[in-house]
């Protein structure tokens, strides 16, 4: 997966996330468990275009970069 196609995914589960947050009358058992489960993609999708971007900037191979574990990404501190 190339940077744009990273970039491409992303945009697609920020809609999906919207879409979900702004449901009227709050979302049903499956739809927060979707919308958590996007959350940790949309984690991983930006961590994996931010390794894949140090790499290329020194020298890298830009797809040696792998996508982290959910537990990795989100035991980020901020």
């Amino acid at each position: 997966m190339d940077n744009d196609e990273i970039l491409e995914n992303i945009g697609a589960l920020v809609e999906e996330e919207r879409a979900l947050r702004q449901r009227s009358g709050g979302l049903l058992d499956e739809e927060r468990t979707r919308l958590a489960a996007v959350e940790v993609q949309l984690d991983q999708c930006w961590d994996l275009l931010r390794q894949r971007r140090a790499k290329s900037e020194f020298g890298e191979d830009p797809d040696t970069a792998a996508v982290r574990p959910a537990s990795e990404v989100e035991g980020y501190r901020n």
